[in-house]
């Protein structure tokens, strides 16, 4: 099961970089902006339940799919691009095995443990 949801992401991944192809941006743009959703990491500077919920806002599928949205509607090729490499980092993430985070540790995702301490989390997906 794990490896067919890597399978998903990188179809996704994959689907991100031609969408970007689309848009009038130079390419290294999309390597620039791929980790900056990581940024939502900032939050467990306060606590694991501050950190977690605002990680898990910045890689949230619905938040990717409005930013999109917002710019298809409005023609705004700026919110589109945003949306793109929330999207691409999203699936990224997820292939090499970081999930939406639980209020406990940032080790704890909703794919399992992740680094050492980890080990011992539970998967959702087996």
């Amino acid at each position: 099961m794990r490896d067919l949801l890597k399978l998903e992401e990188a179809a996704i991944f994959m689907l991100s970089i031609y969408l970007f192809s689309t848009l009038d941006f130079a390419w290294w743009w999309f390597p620039a902006l791929l980790l900056v959703p990581d940024v939502g990491m900032i939050g467990y500077l306060f606590n694991p339940k501050i950190g977690a919920f605002i990680y898990n806002v910045f890689h949230h599928r619905l938040l990717a799919a409005g930013v999109a949205f917002y710019g298809l509607v409005f023609e705004n090729e700026y919110w589109i691009l945003a949306g793109v490499i929330l999207f691409a980092h999203i699936s990224f993430d997820r292939m090499m095995g970081y999930g939406l985070k639980f209020n406990d540790s940032f080790h704890h995702t909703h794919l399992g443990g992740i680094g050492k301490t980890g080990k011992s989390c539970k998967s959702t997906y087996g």
